[in-house]
């Protein structure tokens, strides 16, 4: 039989290694161990390299570690992904000053391979272990924790407490107490909080090698109180009154009632005091205020009231209208409000200014229209006209600024202008404010509705060149 070349044979087993491409040898990975770095008393770094999966599907890759030679999957491990490549591995768990063995494994459908078994020892000392005390006694503002089962590391503590915070992983750069040192339980009072919010804590204890802390906690404040501010109060007539409140909070509780309360001393509540019901929720809100006493001083505050219970806004006050006031020569003259003035109903009648200085009265024609000092008279000398239209006065009287009772000035133009301006206007004005009838106004002044209440009477006059 004729030999086949060996060349032949050559040829045919590269091609059927490259047609053939599933015949390939399968095993399981190949994996180095990496050194152990950053050790401490309870934690160390490790890792690992897998170099070649073994042509099969990678399942799991990581280190295993006992304080036996040549650790498993049956000992402490962990667990590090699929990939072939380097991988850093968290060791954790572990006792201070004590001997460790540790090897990186990988594992491919056709088993499990480990690296090189390399040994590392923790060190002796460690930062302090605790636990954290539960939360308790938590208000809209505090609350109380602390820690307890505290462990030094092997080193003295030189501080413990707790630090909190509204985010998650709170630490000693945070919001935090001091209760000194030591390895005792303590209580810790948590302090500046805000209410119906949540916070994180978590007791800690400093040594030498750091700073341990405790798991961490979660709690949530409870609701606040409403954040109310009293309006401005008016007076708007002798018995009644004006004022309201804003709400910029509602605690996170709904607002069921809202609205003003008065007294005759500062800081009325509505237990004791007069109120209004405005309604409810934050919404703005005006309150008018009744049943006054003329000429009285009042203390009004907004309120508000949710689920926690009522707050107010700050004290102020205002004085109501007066009835009637006097000038010093005994004269009493009826007081009425018009929009935001106060007005003496009745033209004056005192002889004398305000500071008890006589006025003179002055009857002929000649010496009126000499005076160049104060001086009045009645209206056609006539001292019947008294009680209708009061006294005619001359300008050196009326500059004096001391001719009205005391806190009272005689009308400027920009009063009658004010005053024109909430009546309507000149056209309008003029009947809003007359007497009505035709007792004092005769034709053509008709159209008088008196709606002010002012109840205008006609008047005279007296000339300043030759007295008449």
């Amino acid at each position: 039989m004729k030999r086949i070349p060996d060349i032949y044979i050559f040829l045919v087993i590269c091609f059927l290694t490259i047609v053939i491409p599933g015949c390939v040898l399968l095993r399981p990975p190949d994996v180095i161990t990496s050194a152990v770095s950053f050790i401490g008393p309870t934690s160390a770094t490790g890792g690992g390299k897998v170099t070649n999966d073994g042509n099969s599907v990678m399942i799991v890759r990581g280190v295993c570690w006992s304080t036996i030679k040549s650790p498993d999957l049956e000992d402490q491990r962990t667990t590090d992904g699929y990939e072939t490549g380097e991988f850093i591995s968290s060791i954790t768990g572990l006792e201070p000053n004590t001997l460790y063995h540790v090897r990186a494994y990988a594992s491919n459908l056709e088993g499990t391979s480990y690296g090189k078994d390399l040994t590392f020892t923790t060190s002796p000392f460690g930062v302090p272990e605790l636990t954290t005390k539960a939360v308790t006694g938590i208000t809209q503002t505090t609350a109380v924790s602390g820690g307890e089962n505290v462990s030094d590391g092997g080193e003295p503590i030189t501080e413990k407490g707790v630090c909190w915070s509204t985010q998650t992983g709170p630490d000693i750069s945070d919001s935090k107490t001091n209760e000194g040192a030591g390895t005792s339980a303590y209580t810790s009072n948590l302090t500046g909080l805000t209410g119906n919010t949540t916070y994180f804590v978590r007791a800690y204890a400093k040594n030498l090698e750091g700073i341990g802390y405790g798991q961490e906690i979660q709690f949530k404040t409870s609701l606040l109180l409403p954040v109310v501010t009293t309006a401005d109060v008016s007076p708007t007539s002798a018995t009644t009154g004006s004022g309201g409140g804003s709400i910029s909070s509602d605690g996170g509780s709904p607002v069921t009632a809202k609205g003003v309360c008065w007294g005759l001393t500062a800081n009325p509540v509505i237990g004791s005091n007069n109120f209004t019901s405005n309604g409810t929720g934050t919404a703005s809100f005006t309150s008018n205020i009744t049943g006054l006493t003329a000429n009285t001083t009042y203390h009004v505050r907004a309120y508000a009231t949710n689920g926690v219970g009522t707050a107010y806004g700050s004290d102020k006050s205002f004085t109501t209208d007066p009835l009637t006031v006097s000038d010093v020569d005994g004269n009493t003259y009826d007081v009425i409000r018009i929009g935001t003035q106060l007005w003496i109903k009745q033209n004056l009648k005192t002889a004398k200014l305000n500071d008890n200085t006589s006025i003179p009265l002055v009857t002929g024609n000649t010496a009126w229209s000499n005076l160049s000092t104060p001086g009045y008279c009645w209206y056609d000398s006539d001292a019947g006209f008294k009680s209708s239209y009061g006294a005619l006065y001359n300008w050196y009287a009326v500059n004096t600024g001391r001719l009205c009772p005391a806190g009272w000035h005689v009308s400027t133009d920009n009063d009658w202008l004010t005053l024109e301006s909430y009546l309507g206007g000149v056209s309008p004005a003029g009947g809003k404010l007359k007497e009505t009838g035709y007792t004092h106004w005769l034709s053509p002044n008709t159209g008088a509705t008196n709606s002010s209440g002012f109840t205008a009477l006609p008047g005279g006059w007296r000339r300043g060149d030759n007295g008449t």
